[in-house]
């Protein structure tokens, strides 16, 4: 078949047939049918630009394929989509004697990069961890406060926070010592690790647990509701999601995203890796290193604000 021309009918016919299984033996809604159609006219498509039939399809050819599709934007996941289709089609072919090996099975989509994680920058940080409520009950605002400072100034996961108790004891899962300044958590994997507690964080500890003393306090947990029972992760996430928006917040804030924040400040100030891992408690260093990136971006941004010649490399 010469490069231009249309499929012919054997291309057509088979393209026909397979949509028709799917729409009588696989009972697929009109949406998903729809999105299979588009795949088979991307694949004729393929086979037509390259001078070839459907059943002349090899690996080489879908491998060709997806490097263009790749190079052209599409993103890594729309191409996996893509395969998907042209693997079940190929399969089919098979199954009816058609073809004897599908051309798509062992071909995978490009890796999708790793998105960085979100982190806020410091000064929405510092306005998070800053904002009082003056409206909001007294015991709670100094509960939320606490929270807040804890997860952005010790960088502990959701988990190890609501596992802390006010105090030491030999089935708490963790505990903050306010004599030495030190949050003792349960990490993932049950390990135990030790964070500093700064400043602002031992303030807001202390003050919340003077607080704490208003509520029926039945439960061992540093952070409870009024009813006296240990906070559960969701209720943390409501209460940070509205904190966030009332301090002005474009975007609304969990509590990983300050566990972010603050291994990407750390970093910032410091450039100290291995001290941010095991703050962190990362059990490999190339966890940690996803940090560095968000550095770059850090310094990136300032060489753009402050730089003389930085406008030329905006322009690029």
């Amino acid at each position: 078949m010469a490069t231009g021309q249309a499929p012919d009918d054997d291309d057509t016919a088979l393209i026909q047939a397979y949509l028709s299984h799917l729409r009588v033996h696989k009972r697929l809604a009109d949406r998903t049918l729809a999105l299979y159609t588009a795949d088979m006219e991307r694949l004729r498509q393929q086979v037509q630009a390259q001078g070839i039939g459907l059943r002349d399809v090899g690996s080489h050819h879908v491998r060709q394929w997806v490097a263009r599709m790749h190079a052209g934007g599409r993103s890594p996941r729309g191409i996996a989509l893509i395969l998907s289709g042209w693997r079940g089609f190929y399969a089919w072919l098979g199954r009816e004697g058609l073809v004897k090996v599908n051309p798509v099975v062992d071909v995978r989509a490009p890796k999708a990069p790793k998105p960085l994680p979100k982190a806020l920058g410091v000064d929405d940080a510092v306005r998070l961890a800053s904002h009082a409520d003056t409206d909001e009950d007294p015991v709670r605002e100094a509960r939320d406060a606490c929270i807040t400072e804890l997860l952005y100034g010790c960088g502990l996961r959701i988990g190890e926070l609501v596992g802390l108790d006010i105090s030491a004891a030999g089935d708490a899962r963790g505990w903050i010592d306010l004599d030495d300044a030190v949050a003792h958590v349960l990490g993932k994997g049950s390990k135990r690790r030790s964070v500093p507690v700064g400043t602002a964080a031992l303030a807001a500890v202390r003050q919340w647990l003077l607080a704490r003393e208003a509520w029926a306090a039945g439960d061992p947990a540093m952070f409870i509701n009024p009813r006296g029972g240990r906070l559960t992760p969701q209720h943390i996430r409501l209460r940070l999601r509205r904190r966030s928006a009332q301090a002005g917040l474009a975007t609304p804030v969990h509590p990983h995203m300050l566990r972010h924040s603050y291994a990407s400040h750390v970093l910032q100030s410091s450039g100290d890796l291995r001290a941010v891992q095991e703050l962190l408690g990362h059990a490999s260093i190339s966890t940690t290193q996803v940090y560095t990136r968000l550095d770059y971006q850090h310094l990136a941004r300032v060489y753009d604000a402050a730089h003389p010649r930085a406008g030329r490399r905006n322009k690029g």
